[in-house]
């Protein structure tokens, strides 16, 4: 569902429980931008910042990967890179 920017995707017995997604590598219409911010640097200013990551993406890696944290409220964040 789509409002402006705003995006709410659906996903039907794909998670347990609620989850918030964030694709670095997306536009607001899911198509590839060109400049963003890998997963793998998005991970180390977590750590760096003392933020605990639940999954982590291998950083000796490069294209997709993902990420996972939960918020202090315990909601799961999901950091999916596709490219």
């Amino acid at each position: 569902m789509k409002n402006g920017n705003s995006l709410i995707g659906l996903f039907q017995g794909m998670f347990t429980n609620n989850i918030l997604t964030f694709n670095p590598n997306w536009d607001d219409n899911a198509r590839n931008i060109e400049q963003f911010d890998d997963v793998r640097m998005i991970q180390k200013h977590f750590k760096n910042s003392g933020i605990k990551i639940d999954n982590e993406a291998d950083e000796s890696t490069s294209g997709p990967t993902s990420v996972v944290l939960t918020d202090p409220d315990v909601n799961v964040i999901l950091i999916d890179q596709h490219i």
